[in-house]
């Protein structure tokens, strides 16, 4: 974001459930925020479902411009995992409508094992990506 007028800055709300991956996602999504030039504020939570109330407070504040959800769901012997992320992918998509601010779903899961999370811990950089792609296009619909 190279000439920009005034410094972006995203708050990256991570899950410490399943921190053994969260942990490499939240370090993937800050090096890529540093590589585009934004700042970041990072607010660790519980776990994924805990994530909506902080997402709320944050896209309250005038120096945020976009939030970036970074967690791991991992699929137990119920179907937890399904109503996690359901309710969560719920709540950021109303408050980023309610707001006018993008929220990035950086979340993996429902129905994948351990194996698999581990394999995507990039979803949390490319939720960085979408987001800042999002504020830029903002940006143009709001000068045009």
């Amino acid at each position: 974001m190279a000439g920009k007028e005034r410094d972006v800055k995203l708050g990256l709300v991570a899950a410490d459930f399943n921190f053994d991956v969260t942990s490499l996602m939240l370090e993937r999504a800050r090096r890529h925020a540093e590589f585009l030039g934004v700042e970041t504020m990072v607010v660790h939570v519980p776990g994924v479902f805990d994530m909506p109330a902080i997402v709320k407070r944050m896209l309250g504040r005038k120096d945020i411009d976009a939030v970036v959800l970074i967690g791991a769901v991992i699929k137990g012997d119920t179907l937890h995992d399904e109503v996690i992320m359901h309710a969560t992918a719920q709540a950021a998509a109303q408050l980023a409508a309610q707001t006018g601010k993008p929220v990035g779903f950086g979340v993996t899961g429902p129905g994948m094992t351990r194996e698999q999370a581990v394999d995507r811990i990039d979803n949390a950089r490319n939720a960085v990506e979408s987001v800042v792609r999002l504020l830029q296009t903002i940006k143009q619909i709001e000068s045009a």
